[in-house]
């Protein structure tokens, strides 16, 4: 049986030195290592042998075994690093396929609606400047009508960023971006026609129509003999800019403490065109947006004469305007990163 191995080994290792197929190489360790192949039916022969034949033949036959097999590995390690350089050699180019496509992102669908309203108010004459998100509590409420202990500052939950509230120069995450107007009004002089886009940031639970961080643009214009009129224009262009031409506008009085008077602006129901539905609580109408005449007290403390001008003012919710168009019925899943919701729009 000694002979035999040596046969087996030898003839097995001239074999694999022979092989250069993957496929030929399986089939090889099937020959030879394989539960039917002559190596294992010697060592299963063992049993009827003599005690010191049975060991000699048994330390010979497993050292045959773990030959071939590391014989097989090196084999296969060889047919591998063969495959991998050939894979890598320079091959002909055809300028003449198309190329391959390139994945292209886009933008959040926050950034796009912000575009768009900016853009809309540009066309009509509107400059797009910003403010900062951390404000001061003159600016954010006492410089617009909203003093210390007013009943308004119970609308905005807000996040301080001082310790010392209620002395006027404690500084907060702004509520809304109102504050620029008193900003813009200390720094320039009438006519004065801007947007402003930014975060906005409240201390409030997070549901299905409610973020602890979110977008507005706010609107400001200040001139000479500038009435509600103006305002309604203005707000009637952009909203059919924005929902279509044939869409029906709705103003209503509503209280906002920097604007005299103020106004709730709605547009007809985009899921049921004024019939009633449950989107719009069956009332027709869905409000986008408060809107008024810049209250003379807010002029005086941006050292603007309320006798000599007068302006317009309007805010907004920027998610609201693509929930409204699209039927999202979530704020969150803006803010989700699903890329399975993102790359609708």
């Amino acid at each position: 049986m000694l002979q035999q191995l040596e046969q087996i080994q030898k003839q097995a290792s001239e074999e694999l030195e022979k092989i250069n197929d993957p496929k030929e190489l399986q089939l090889w360790k099937v020959r030879y290592l394989g539960r039917k192949s002559r190596l294992t039916r010697v060592l299963r022969s063992l049993a009827t042998l003599p005690l010191e034949e049975r060991r000699k033949i048994g330390v010979r036959g497993n050292e045959v075994k773990n030959i071939l097999e590391s014989s097989l590995a090196e084999r296969e390690k060889i047919l591998e690093e063969a495959r991998i350089a050939s894979s890598l050699k320079y091959k002909k180019l055809d300028v003449t396929l198309p190329g391959q496509p390139l994945s292209v992102g886009r933008l959040h669908p926050i950034t796009q609606t912000l575009e768009e309203i900016c853009d809309i108010f540009k066309g009509m004459g509107f400059q797009v400047v910003e403010g900062p998100d951390v404000e001061w509590d003159y600016y954010n409420f006492e410089a617009l009508n909203i003093p210390q202990e007013h009943p308004a500052r119970d609308m905005f939950a807000t996040l301080w960023v001082d310790a010392e509230v209620g002395s006027g120069k404690a500084r907060l995450l702004r509520t809304h971006t109102s504050p620029v107007q008193i900003r813009l009004m200390e720094e320039k002089r009438p006519p004065i026609r801007v947007v402003v886009p930014g975060r906005c940031y409240r201390y409030e639970a997070t549901d299905a129509t409610h973020e602890s961080m979110f977008y507005q643009v706010e609107g400001l214009a200040i001139d000479k003999n500038i009435t509600m009129a103006d305002l309604k224009g203005t707000l009637v262009e952009f909203c059919r800019c924005l929902f279509g031409e044939e869409r029906k506008i709705r103003f209503r009085c509503d209280y906002f403490p920097f604007v005299e008077p103020g106004a709730e602006v709605a547009i007809e129901c985009l899921a049921c065109h004024g019939a009633g539905c449950r989107v719009c609580g069956y009332t027709g109408w869905l409000e986008i947006l408060g809107a008024g005449m810049v209250h003379p007290d807010v002029l005086r403390r941006g050292d603007i004469d309320p006798d000599v001008y007068s302006g317009f003012a309007f805010g907004m919710g920027v998610e609201r305007m693509p929930m409204l168009r699209y039927g999202i019925d979530d704020i969150r899943l803006f803010y989700g990163n699903d890329l399975r919701f993102l790359k609708q729009f």
